[in-house]
């Protein structure tokens, strides 16, 4: 007789029911998270944003100017940059919506969580300023409303790299360990790199703030995944038939 098993190599590629089942996954996961992701990330996001405008009108003391490099210089404005820019609240959605269980939702929420109150305490104690930029966006929807809110303060590190970068990376995970076909993890990280453009392209940020962000949101994207509930992402495999 022979009794049956499931085994695969490491690395070995998925027979195309496993590629089936895994996709069904993917979706699966989207589409039952998505209440639950779209309540708790509007609270959160708002949250957010009264603790950062308490922070900006209320630094512990003048901000700092940030240096423009070279690099800035070659970056072009281009409030067409706004649109991407403002995907990260779209963005920073998809890795809370993947977590298969509620521990798993709740252990990224508090790493995420974890991130932007440490941005916080960086904007109070040492707040920091782009060049005003205003006049470039006259004319342009949008600007003079992101212009009002935000006056280009509370810069490094830059929030909105952060918080992308920690989500790239978390989002890439899954895609990986769900052996998932590899346009969905390059899209994965246009998307990223479309948001970091942006923040240079729009002159919200300057590139130092871009490089203190992706360093803060590397350092906690590194810790979420070190500290963290464990579970196998790896979908069912077909049977293989062992020798009893």
């Amino acid at each position: 007789m022979a009794r049956t098993t499931t085994i695969r190599a490491e690395g070995a590629p998925l027979p195309p029911d496993a590629s089936v089942s895994a996709w069904t996954e993917f979706t699966t996961l989207l589409r039952r998270g998505f209440i639950r992701t779209t309540l708790w990330t509007s609270f959160l996001t708002g949250l957010f944003f009264v603790a950062y405008f308490a922070v900006q009108r209320h630094p512990s003391h003048a901000p700092v100017l940030m240096p423009v490099t070279a690099l800035d210089a070659l970056i072009p404005f281009a409030p067409v940059a706004l649109l991407a820019y403002l995907t990260l609240w779209v963005y920073v959605g998809v890795g809370p919506g993947l977590q298969r269980s509620v521990r798993e939702f709740a252990a990224y929420g508090a790493w995420l969580c974890g991130l932007c109150v440490s941005g916080l305490v960086i904007f109070y104690f040492w707040p920091t300023r782009v060049p005003p930029t205003a006049a470039l966006a006259n004319g342009f929807p949008g600007f003079s409303t992101l212009h009002r809110l935000d006056e280009s303060g509370n810069a490094c590190p830059s929030m909105h790299v952060a918080v992308a970068i920690f989500t790239v990376v978390r989002v890439d995970e899954v895609l990986r360990a769900m052996r998932l076909p590899l346009p969905l993890r390059v899209a994965n990280a246009i998307w990223f790199a479309l948001i970091v453009y942006s923040t240079l392209a729009t002159k919200q940020h300057v590139v130092l703030d871009v490089i203190a962000g992706a360093v803060l949101g590397l350092i906690f994207a590194a810790m979420s995944l070190r500290w963290r509930p464990v579970f196998s992402r790896r979908p069912n495999l077909a049977p293989v038939a062992l020798p009893s």
